[in-house]
């Protein structure tokens, strides 16, 4: 009854170092497909870089402003003197 019992759990180690290294294994190949996402994605931002177009100089634009003529404002002024 001993042995069946150890083998058991000898079973079970094995299936427990399987599983962490089927983990381990798909670790890795998840830390692979983000370094290759990040350097595809850094590679089409290069080149989105590299084919912007260049600035074509410089452009001069001239405008000649007329001043608008401002009406005068009509004033009412009350003046009130006093008797002395």
């Amino acid at each position: 009854m001993t042995l069946g019992g150890q083998g058991t759990a000898r079973a079970r180690d094995r299936g427990r170092r399987r599983r962490s290294g089927g983990r381990r294994v798909a670790a890795w190949i998840l830390r692979l497909a983000v370094l290759a996402l990040v350097f595809v994605a850094g590679l089409a931002i290069g080149k989105a870089l590299e084919q912007s177009p260049s600035p074509g100089g410089t452009q001069t634009i001239v405008r000649t402003l007329e001043p608008l003529t401002v009406e005068p404002q009509e004033r009412t002024v009350t003046v009130t003197t006093s008797e002395r």
